[in-house]
């Protein structure tokens, strides 16, 4: 019994992390350059339908998951122009995102599927694959742990690849410069606006695949409430882990972990609401926006509006 509850709660945190993480690492490209993006919540949501109706009309998962990316980062490329070369507020530019993005996927959405707000339930075969898919019996630990959703895994090697980007690269040291001192970088060269919006258009993509992860797995489909604040607990997860990759992965895991709790919990005990239970993660994300708001290292320049001198 104690094995397979804990193959559930670790198959729970695979699939409940792996957005998370995903809008996570594009959060820390954005504000790491300085440019603040609360926009998260808007470019996973259109991430989410994109990727949903691709893959209902190629029947291919990945390449829905793509889509989901592209279209994040067209909110991406928004958020910069305005942001970047409009010198915008930072921070209701982000708003704005977050009711741009859903209107827009519900718009797109209802234009496409005859005026509904739900995109149709995905075939399986037009889903992200499963690694090992047959190869242990349903609801075994093995089932539950390695035949689980190849992108989960894929996105734990992200957050490495966006560590080494971060601190082992040339562009990593001008992004995290930017973040600092945009002026003494142009002093040196350094194209800071480049920085940046490299900087956002990753931050769009990744989220982009954050959302598409979720109606590309578990979900199957497209619903207006199918982020349902998860951009804001990635938003939190990076302030937990400080502003970087390997941070914000551990702050992801830990939401993760709630989420998996909040399943086990009401597969195991029917009693509990579970409208209780899905206040879990929020409430862990207040606690830590409480508690490790002023513990992480804020990049000095982020939300700061930076004019390039002519």
């Amino acid at each position: 019994m104690f094995i397979t509850y804990l193959g559930l709660l670790i198959n729970a945190i695979l699939v409940s992390t792996p957005p998370l993480l995903l809008a996570g690492l594009g959060s820390c490209f954005s504000e790491r350059s300085g440019v603040v993006n609360i926009g998260i919540e808007g470019m996973m949501t259109l991430g989410a339908f994109t990727g949903a109706a691709v893959a209902y009309f190629t029947g291919n998962g990945w390449l829905g998951f793509l889509c989901g990316g592209l279209a994040g980062m067209l909110l991406g490329l928004i958020h910069a122009v305005v942001c970047i070369s409009l010198h915008a507020d930072q921070t209701i530019a982000g708003t704005a995102i977050n009711f741009i993005g859903p209107g827009f996927a519900v718009f797109l959405c209802k234009a496409i599927f005859e005026n509904s707000s739900d995109s149709p339930a995905l075939d399986t075969t037009a889903k992200l694959p499963k690694m090992f898919n047959g190869m242990f019996p349903a609801g075994s630990f093995g089932y539950n742990v390695i035949s689980t959703y190849s992108v989960a895994y894929l996105s734990f090697l992200l957050a490495l690849v966006c560590w080494f980007i971060f601190f082992k690269t040339r562009y990593g040291m001008r992004l995290r410069a930017a973040g600092e001192h945009p002026e003494a970088c142009e002093t040196l060269g350094i194209n800071v606006y480049h920085v940046r919006y490299i900087a956002v258009l990753i931050s769009g993509f990744l989220s982009g695949l954050g959302g598409a992860f979720v109606t590309l797995t578990t979900v199957s489909q497209f619903r207006p409430s199918v982020i349902v604040g998860q951009g804001f607990i990635a938003i939190a997860a990076v302030i937990f882990g400080k502003f970087t990759p390997q941070g914000t992965f551990a702050g992801c895991l830990i939401f993760g972990l709630c989420n998996g709790i909040r399943s086990l919990i009401s597969v195991s005990n029917s009693s509990i609401s579970p409208n209780l239970l899905s206040m879990i993660p929020y409430l862990v994300t207040i606690a830590t926006l409480i508690f490790f708001v002023g513990a992480g290292h804020v990049p000095a320049a982020n939300g700061k509006i930076f004019v390039r001198s002519k």
